[in-house]
């Protein structure tokens, strides 16, 4: 955990460098075009979920006070949260290696919108220094520095070894990546025109242009790549379990005045995907009880999943005005008026306790 808690705060890092102004130029969809292969996407779109969503179901006066903020960061570094037009976080999973090790998969998040990413790279020079190096790859430069929680750590797991230097790279006028060494190398290639990201995987993330989250994978491929049936890194082999099962899609939109949740998993034929639906809502139905919050448990019911045909399909409707509720600020239940009744309480006084006189 403590290795993800640091990654996390890298990225967090990273991201809050990654954000201020220059024209924005091709669509969300052109410039993930762009990225390289990936095993799993999360599209986040924060202009659309700051300038659509949350004026639905965030109180005024807390709306007013995010504004606030962003154009306090917008007047002092140049950053607005709500310029972003889309931030992608891309995993990608290897084949064991020669000697049948394995290796952390790749990851990377990606920011575009209204931003100058080469005025975000100097930005990033400067903050790193010397804790870092500068690393030439095709026509970038990739800013590269170690992280050490993670280096003391790939000591004793080697596998975590591709995570220990983390990098930042603009990958266009107004896109910038961050990720480990190895995905971003292959990220200025895909820039570059080469092996670039399969248009059926971004078609599965972006099939309703206007989400506000969206995530797609294959985790059964995944793990077949990880556990060697495409081969190893040296030794490559067609794999025999060809199966698009478990690949999923799942996005949140806006609909009127509700939010609403979409979704789909292949489950590869009829009676498997009925038997799968079955125990996921089970297990849904565990994850519900187990939440204390009863407005959390009220939107959580609102999904329903069934099966169709190959894929089990899930769906909620959520009005805005549950949501707004749910984060609305709990009032403090008003103070009683009615004083406690006063008990007296009486003593009995003691009697002295007289010393006896010692006799001749």
């Amino acid at each position: 955990m403590k290795i993800f808690s640091t990654l996390l705060l890298v990225f967090t890092i990273a991201l809050l460098v990654l954000l201020p102004t220059t024209a924005l130029g091709q669509s969300a969809a052109a410039s993930l075009a762009s990225l390289p292969d990936a095993d799993v996407l999360i599209y986040v779109s924060p202009q659309r979920i700051l300038n659509e969503a949350a004026p639905k179901f965030m109180p005024a006066a807390e709306l007013a006070k995010m504004r606030a903020q962003f154009a306090d960061m917008k007047k002092g570094v140049g950053v607005d949260p709500s310029a972003v037009e889309y931030l992608v976080i891309a995993v990608r999973f290897h084949k064991p290696g020669g000697d049948l090790s394995f290796s952390a998969p790749d990851i990377m998040a990606v920011a575009g919108g209204d931003f100058s990413a080469d005025s975000l790279f100097t930005m990033a020079q400067l903050y790193l220094q010397d804790k870092g190096r500068m690393e030439k790859h095709g026509s970038k430069t990739i800013a590269v520095m170690k992280v050490d929680p993670i280096a003391a750590q790939a000591e004793k797991t080697p596998m975590l070894k591709s995570l220990v230097e983390m990098g930042l790279v603009p990958l266009s006028a107004n896109s910038i990546a961050v990720g480990n060494l190895a995905y971003l190398q292959s990220a200025v290639d895909a820039s570059e025109g080469t092996g670039r990201i399969n248009p059926a995987t971004l078609q599965s993330l972006l099939r309703d242009p206007n989400v506000l989250m969206a995530a797609t994978g294959a985790p059964l491929t995944s793990l077949a790549k990880a556990f060697g049936l495409y081969g190893t890194e040296t030794t490559p082999r067609a794999s025999r379990c060809e199966t698009t099962l478990g690949n999923f899609y799942s996005a949140i939109t806006i609909n009127g005045d509700n939010i609403s949740l979409r979704g789909a998993m292949d489950a590869d034929n009829p009676d498997t995907a009925k038997i799968i639906s079955s125990l996921l809502a089970g297990l849904m139905q565990q994850a519900i009880n187990s939440v204390p919050d009863k407005q959390a448990q009220t939107i959580l019911q609102t999904i329903k999943m069934t099966p169709q045909e190959n894929e089990i399909v899930w769906q909620a409707d959520v009005p805005d005005k549950v949501i707004a509720d749910m984060f609305a600020p709990k009032q403090a239940a008003p103070e009683s008026t009615v004083k406690p009744a006063t008990v007296k309480t009486t003593t009995t006084p003691r009697r002295p306790i007289r010393k006896k006189r010692s006799r001749p």
